[in-house]
């Protein structure tokens, strides 16, 4: 009876074929797909450069709500974390402040604030830096991709 059992099982596994077309098939697919997952690091600091100045322009908007006026550019965006002392001083500014701490953008730097008689700009200076021209803005972030 034992000599039944063992012709009825059979022997499963894959063979060297079967697990070379997997190889050549998962190869062809990396070649499609990885330089296109490659490209996207770039766009993904973009849209956190968006994210964040749209943030801090929200912060800004409830800064002006309390205070009547956004920081000056001399108080930077400074004045979401840390209460001003320069003037104009705030007088209603929210003891907890308006952001938890400031952001930087993803490629390390400080986002940058003007404030032109209540026309803000909020941007970073982007992936080439100050010299590079590549800012990213609030005036300019449905251009930028």
């Amino acid at each position: 009876m034992k000599k039944n059992l063992v012709k009825n099982k059979r022997l499963t596994g894959f063979t060297l074929i079967e697990v070379m077309v997997v190889v050549v098939i998962l190869g062809i697919l990396a070649a499609i797909i990885v330089p296109k997952i490659m490209s996207r690091p770039e766009q993904a600091r973009i849209v956190k450069v968006k994210q964040d100045i749209l943030a801090i322009q929200s912060a800004l908007d409830l800064y002006k709500l309390d205070n009547g006026f956004y920081p000056s550019t001399d108080q930077s965006i400074e004045a979401l974390i840390k209460k001003p002392t320069s003037e104009p001083t705030p007088r209603n500014w929210k003891a907890e402040g308006y952001l938890q701490q400031l952001p930087t953008d993803p490629w390390g730097q400080q986002y940058q604030y003007i404030n032109d008689n209540e026309n803000l700009r909020i941007f970073s200076y982007g992936p080439k830096g100050k010299e590079g021209n590549s800012e990213i803005g609030n005036w300019n972030m449905d251009s930028v991709s």
